[in-house]
């Protein structure tokens, strides 16, 4: 299991459990009472550690390589069911956005989810989760399909924010992401958005207007990066810890700001460290929800979500001058 920099100590206390073992191979001595104390030792580190997570560390996890992607929460969930669809008609098929029909426990929904890759090839592949315009076309494609056959939709939001090139935005890039704010306001469908692991800027928010808005424990969902917010501010990214801080960019900040409806508990140590779990958590939440949005009425749950999000915010009308 690869460990990330603050989790150090315990990768120090393992090296030491692997030597106790090599040095009871060698001398045929039983070192089973020292490798349990050190298991004990590796646990209540464990334990303190998550226990007192700053803003950067959930970060750090959210970035997890071994963090499931979209693809794993598909796979896991809708089984054999899911038909994935491609292309947005105009241009191409965005590889970092993937969408289709599934069957969730015998309903079928729209699920649609950035794609990060899990090696050098995919990553490449997926363009690291950043979708083009063509991406946000293709996802508002498959979500007007849904609404025509009356199907719920369900986006996983993982992406460190929409493809910042040159070509994006000679295609429209903001015009895509605008576009999807507006007809996701009022797609007359359940819909339901679970940030999986990063959440960043227009790229996240561009599938993310959702009845529910819902996030990982060790998630993150800004307007920006740390890393870009401490460049712009401090012309380097040696202060992306106290912007990640400044931000309040984790879960339980966007919660108590009332941005997000509710926050979805990972295993102990990150959705990495028990998939299957996660994988159950997060198909037990989706049921729950569609369950309470799929009987309301159309027009008073378009009502309620864009009433939802006009309530984020202050907005002051200054009187005009006399």
């Amino acid at each position: 299991m690869i460990l990330l920099d603050f989790e150090k100590p315990i990768a120090e206390l393992q090296e030491q459990i692997e030597k106790a073992k090599q040095i009871g191979e060698k001398t045929k001595v039983d070192i089973s009472g020292t490798v349990t104390e050190l298991e004990k030792r590796i646990e209540t580190v464990r334990t303190d550690l998550f226990a007192n997570l700053t803003p950067w560390q959930k970060v750090q996890i959210s970035r997890h390589p071994e963090r499931p992607y979209t693809l794993n929460y598909i796979n896991a969930i809708c089984g054999d069911s899911f038909v994935e669809f491609h292309g947005d008609r105009t241009v191409k098929d965005d590889k970092a956005i993937v969408g289709g029909f599934g069957s969730i426990d015998g309903q079928t929904v729209m699920i649609i989810g950035h794609q990060k890759g899990h090696n050098t090839k995919t990553r490449q592949l997926r363009n690291f989760g950043m979708a083009n315009p063509e991406g946000y076309r293709k996802a508002l494609r498959l979500m007007k399909l849904a609404e025509k056959f009356n199907k719920p939709v369900v986006t996983l939001i993982d992406t460190p924010g929409a493809f910042p090139g040159l070509e994006a935005e000679e295609r429209g890039q903001a015009e895509a992401i605008a576009r999807n704010l507006f007809e996701m306001a009022k797609l007359r469908v359940p819909i339901i958005c679970i940030i999986i692991g990063e959440g960043a800027s227009g790229g996240a928010l561009g599938i993310g207007i959702g009845d529910k808005v819902l996030m990982l424990e060790y998630t993150w969902y800004s307007v920006i990066s740390p890393e870009s917010c401490s460049s712009i501010l401090w012309r380097s990214w040696d202060f992306k810890e106290k912007a990640a801080e400044c931000l309040h960019l984790t879960a339980d900040d966007m919660l108590h700001q009332k941005l997000i409806d509710g926050i979805i508990k990972e295993p102990f140590g990150g959705a990495h460290n028990d998939p299957d779990m996660m994988f159950k958590t997060v198909k037990e939440v989706i049921i729950k929800h569609l369950a309470k949005l799929t009987p309301m009425d159309a027009d008073k749950r378009i009502e309620k979500r864009i009433n939802k999000f006009c309530d984020m915010g202050v907005v002051k009308e200054l009187e005009p001058k006399s």
